[in-house]
């Protein structure tokens, strides 16, 4: 089977996070943290800023690594390493996405997330439930 490397952005504004929903593919429709495939050679903080850049049309800061996710797709397997991240620009543009919500974590399970990024949830909530309650 056939690996992708991805990147994911859990971009953080106060007690929210910026999640988007893919426009296309088998997967329209599904939310999804910002990111995308990683170039040969690339650092996973060098591929987050520059998908975000391709994706969102903004700079982020790569604040910390969350989590490496292995999901297995029916046609692929993905290994996605996810980061919290802050924005450095203020303004998001969705050049590729559908739509785009800023979601608290009581909010997180409104949306229906792809399966990988579902593995995120509680690794997500935990990081805004401790830094709310700072």
């Amino acid at each position: 089977m056939k690996t992708i490397e991805v990147v994911a952005a859990i971009i953080r504004k106060e007690d929210k996070i910026f999640a988007t929903q893919r426009g296309y593919g088998e997967w329209k429709d599904y939310w999804e943290a910002p990111g995308g495939k990683m170039e040969p050679g690339e650092k996973p903080e060098q591929a987050l800023r520059r998908e975000i850049r391709e994706e969102l049309d903004t700079e982020i800061h790569v604040d910390k690594f969350l989590a490496t996710i292995e999901w297995d797709y029916p046609k692929f397997h993905l290994t996605m390493h996810c980061y919290m991240c802050s924005l450095l620009s203020g303004s998001l543009h969705l050049n590729e996405h559908e739509a785009a919500r800023w979601l608290g974590a009581s909010e997180l399970r409104s949306v229906n997330w792809l399966p990988a990024d579902d593995q995120l949830l509680p690794l997500i909530e935990r990081e805004l439930l401790t830094a709310s309650s700072d």
